[in-house]
C-alpha cells in the first residue's frame, strides 16, 4: 500500500508527559559523546544557570520517537517500518531540555513527496513542558520505500 496522501495535516494526540531522568540524560551523552560536564555533573549545569544536568541537542529524538510511533501505528498510514529509513532530522530549540523537565509531544504531517516512487514523509512533533511553553520542534524526514 502507498503512503496515504491524506496524512498531510494529520496532527495525532499529545503524548503522555516524559519525565526527563538525570542518569537517562547521562546515558545518552555517553552513548554520543557529548562529554561537556553540564550532561553529566549537576554543579557544572548549575553554574551555566541550569536546575540539573543538560540533555544533549539530539536527545529530544527520545520523545519524538513517542511521536513517530503514533504515525507508524496508524492503519491507513500506508508505512510499514521495514520500508522505512530515517533521512533527515532538524532541531529548533526554545530552550534546552534539563532533567527533571516533563516534555510532552505532539506530532503533527507536515508534508509528503514522491522522489523515484518513494515517498518522503516530513513531520513535526512540538515538545512542551509542564506549564505548556515551547521547548523544542524536532522536524523528520521518514523515506517509505515503495511496495516490493
Amino acid at each position: 500500500m502507498p503512503v496515504n496522501p491524506e496524512l498531510i495535516g494529520r496532527a495525532f494526540a499529545p503524548t503522555a508527559p516524559y519525565l526527563v531522568g538525570r542518569e537517562k540524560v547521562r546515558e545518552f551523552a555517553r552513548a554520543v559523546f557529548a562529554d561537556d560536564p553540564q550532561h553529566h555533573d549537576p554543579a557544572a549545569a548549575q553554574s551555566l544557570g541550569y536546575a540539573d544536568v543538560v540533555a544533549p541537542p539530539t536527545f529530544a529524538m527520545v520523545i519524538q520517537d513517542l511521536t513517530l510511533q503514533q504515525l507508524l501505528a496508524e492503519p491507513d498510514a500506508g508505512i510499514e517500518l521495514s520500508r522505512v529509513l530515517h533521512a533527515e532530522q532538524k532541531f529548533r530549540y526554545s530552550r534546552p531540555i534539563v532533567a527533571g523537565d516533563e516534555i510532552t509531544g505532539r506530532l503533527s504531517v507536515t508534508g509528503i513527496r514522491t522522489v523515484g516512487g518513494n515517498a518522503m514523509v516530513t513531520s513535526e512533533a512540538e515538545m512542551t513542558d509542564a506549564t505548556g511553553t515551547h521547548v523544542v520542534t524536532a522536524t523528520s524526514v521518514l523515506l517509505v520505500g515503495a511496495d516490493a
